[in-house]
């Protein structure tokens, strides 16, 4: 094989490896984000063990307890399936850099696209877009758990008193 159909090829594959480097950089940050729900959800099921183990322990404290477990059950959940949609979109991406190394003909210059690259590549974005969306959807439903009003509420009693 000439050296400039090799080139030529190894030119037109190299364009959507640089989008594997964006999907790595999402990829770990979800990790991150799921290690820390994991710890979270450790450090709370101790907490409710505790709680328990006291004598007479507050229905309020196991209650809410029992919400931020399920509330970290789902924000698992949410990490996951955006990670699923980030490793397909790699794998997409990955087959749409296979086919454009061997779309390359003998003849400089002319491609012999498959009709898989379309596919493969439009379906790494839209894998993509949804592991973006999930990524927010669970930014946003961690940040709704959250309360500050409470928080600001127990100092005002605490100073109160």
């Amino acid at each position: 094989m000439d050296m400039t159909i090799i080139s030529e090829a190894i030119h037109l594959a190299t364009a959507p490896v640089f989008l594997l480097t964006g999907v790595a950089g999402i990829l770990n940050a979800l990790g991150n984000r799921l290690g820390r729900v994991i710890d979270r959800g450790r450090k709370i099921e101790e907490q409710l063990e505790r709680v328990v183990d006291e004598s007479g322990p507050s229905l309020l404290k196991v209650e809410r307890i029992h919400l931020e477990l399920e509330s970290l059950e789902t924000r698992k959940s949410i990490i996951n399936v955006a990670t699923a949609f980030l490793v397909l979109c790699a794998v997409l991406i990955a087959l749409t850099v296979i086919e454009l190394f061997f779309s390359v003909s003998i003849e400089p210059g002319k491609l012999h696209l498959s009709n898989w690259v379309p596919l493969t590549f439009i379906g790494s974005f839209l894998s993509l877009v949804s592991a973006c969306v999930l990524y927010f959807v669970e930014i946003m439903y961690a940040s709704k758990t959250i309360s500050f009003k409470r928080i600001k509420t127990q100092k005002v009693a605490l100073h109160s008193n």
